[in-house]
């Protein structure tokens, strides 16, 4: 008979990107750092799943989380046969303070380029979900509820470059995110810094929820 279990990929953002890792207080995994999950109920749905369990390992709450798929290969987990269905989302990591609490010792956000080992097929499940954020940022614009309420293209760009994990040509990235309309000009620059103060921008609201309700391609 085959078990059900839950796994969370939460990607965070706030100069670069991260992943929220929880590490694991008991069971066969004890000590090591793995993506948040736990087992699934009889009287709760998958979506109420993923919110309790990520709420009792980290403390965070209040999501939208967004289904990716099921991984059920025979031998991802050691002792039994499971499926797990994986959950992603992404947000701004500052804005949450995190508690672990349940099976879960400590909760830790990473940048991807300091995850070493994480138990069964967590790191397949992240590169799938990584792969799925790639997709989702040349459909639809990113960054709303990611960048500060003014900013400056070069951190609009960082966040394109940590999510793609790629180097952007900096005067064609501009060209078509101005080309977009998707941007209002301040008329103001940074103050307080110590490089040469650069122009700030805002998201046109009307024109990201469009962008967000029809589906375009960006090809970098």
């Amino acid at each position: 008979m085959e078990d059900l279990s839950i796994d969370c990929v939460i990607f965070g953002f706030t100069d670069e990107l991260k992943v929220l890792l929880v590490k694991h207080a008991e069971g066969i995994s004890k000590d090591k750092w793995a993506l948040p999950g736990g087992w699934i109920t009889y009287n709760e749905s998958l979506d109420e799943a993923a919110h309790r369990i990520l709420y009792l390992l980290t403390g965070v709450d209040q999501l939208f989380l967004e289904q990716l798929k099921a991984f059920g290969d025979v031998n991802r987990f050691p002792e039994k046969r499971v499926v797990t269905v994986a959950y992603y989302t992404l947000i701004k990591d500052t804005d949450y303070q995190l508690h672990a609490g349940f099976t879960a010792s400590d909760a830790k956000w990473f940048s991807l380029d300091e995850i070493a080992e994480m138990p069964y097929d967590h790191h397949e499940i992240l590169k799938y979900a990584l792969d799925q954020l790639k997709w989702k940022v040349k459909q639809e614009p990113i960054g709303f509820n990611l960048l500060p309420e003014k900013f400056t293209l070069l951190q609009l760009q960082n966040l394109y470059e940590s999510i793609l994990q790629l180097k952007l040509d900096k005067p064609n990235f501009r060209r078509k995110m101005l080309g977009m309309k998707l941007l209002i000009d301040c008329e103001e620059k940074q103050s307080n810094v110590s490089h040469r103060a650069a122009k700030l921008y805002r998201f046109n609201e009307e024109v990201y929820t469009s962008l967000k309700d029809h589906k375009f391609v960006l090809d970098w």
